[in-house]
């Protein structure tokens, strides 16, 4: 059975930037233990590349989050520069469209432009993931290991087993999951406080209810309408529509959709996909309705994100739970680090360096 240090549950955002902490101070003895076959998590980026889409490579078009904002996001803003990573700022020039109901065209209105603007990296958010992997071991990745439960041993020790049969052993555990998921799907032995189990389970994860749909162009054509690409409908399916276009690469416009989950599950991709089609054309005109190529993610899905408790979007960003168990055996060796567990902006990707940095410094602090 392998042994380490610290083990690491969850390759996303959180996960890879603790590793990349370790790795800074000198610290190998580690692993990370990721359920996909791929790293990211919630960060998941597509690239055209012929007449399909490769998902997890270095490209353009992210089907998680796509924003940040150095001005008060300080420590992700400071993280990008010094990865050498470019940034630019949301498309925002020009009139927007509004769709209130089925009596009425669209409408044109100024549009917003938000301040501090949000920024995109050149690359999509996988740009991030890439340059922090390239930065840790690869030999301390294990991609496959969905971790199914965890267990006290006699000497203080997590021993950890996988749906693969595989089991790992570690001095203590940073959970770089979402709590829902955590609380919902692994079983503790021990258990977990009651309270403590309560309070991750209901923590929304934050998107997982969600699916997001891409349409990629040969050109951004809507900017020579002086239209930014931005929309806001009532009638669907896409509630929230923006500019996903890169500086000098493929126009492409994306959207969240306000149907449930529930409701997309019944239409199903290809179905959902036209009526997508069908409502750009509406926004932005006959042309809309013919992309190079357009994809579907939808969030609550994936397994390894969302529970079916999230099949009910939250409103807003929740407040972090408790990173840890304050009394039991469990309070010293593990620790959560996943997005929801940020203090100040839980559940974006601020919040996933906010909340990995300070399990990382708590547990070299021991």
């Amino acid at each position: 059975m392998p042994t380490s240090r610290i083990a690491i549950i969850g390759a996303g955002l959180a996960g890879l930037y603790a590793a990349y902490l370790l790795e800074k101070r000198g610290i190998s003895d580690y692993v990370m233990l990721e359920a996909r076959e791929r790293v990211g998590g919630r960060i998941a980026t597509l690239i055209p590349s012929g007449e399909v889409l490769i998902e997890g490579s270095a490209g353009s078009f992210d089907l998680g989050p796509s924003w940040f904002w150095p001005e008060f996001q300080q420590v992700l803003g400071a993280l990008v520069e010094s990865l050498g990573l470019s940034s630019f700022a949301q498309y925002e020039t020009g009139d927007m469209i509004m769709e209130r109901s089925h009596q009425m065209p669209p409408v044109r209105m100024q549009g917003f432009v938000n301040q501090p603007p949000s920024m995109r990296l050149q690359g999509g958010m996988q740009a991030l993931i890439d340059a922090l992997r390239q930065r840790i071991g690869p030999e301390r990745i294990f991609t496959g290991q969905a971790v199914q439960s965890m267990a006290l041993t006699y000497n203080g020790r997590v021993e950890m087993l996988c749906t693969s049969g595989q089991r790992y052993n570690a001095q203590h555990v940073l959970l770089a999951v979402p709590p829902r998921l955590a609380a919902q799907t692994m079983t503790f032995s021990p258990a977990l406080p009651a309270g403590l189990t309560h309070q991750w389970a209901c923590t929304a994860t934050w998107m997982a209810p969600h699916g997001k749909y891409v349409a990629l162009y040969p050109t951004p054509f809507w900017r020579d309408e002086q239209l930014s690409g931005e929309a806001r409908s009532l009638l669907g399916p896409l509630g929230e529509i923006h500019d996903m276009s890169h500086p000098g690469g493929h126009g492409a416009l994306f959207g969240f959709f306000s149907l449930p989950a529930s409701a997309r599950a019944q239409l199903g991709d290809e179905a959902l996909r036209q009526h997508c089609r069908v409502q750009l054309a509406r926004l932005f005109g006959p042309q809309a309705a013919s992309p190079s190529m357009d994809v579907i993610k939808d969030w609550a899905q994936e397994p390894f994100t969302a529970t079916y408790a999230d099949q009910i979007p939250s409103e807003h960003h929740g407040t972090a739970p408790p990173a840890r168990a304050a009394e039991g055996p469990w309070g010293p060796c593990l620790t959560g680090i996943g997005s929801e567990w940020g203090k100040h902006y839980a559940g974006y990707l601020a919040g996933a360096i906010e909340a990995a940095e300070r399990g990382v410094a708590d547990v070299l602090a021991k």
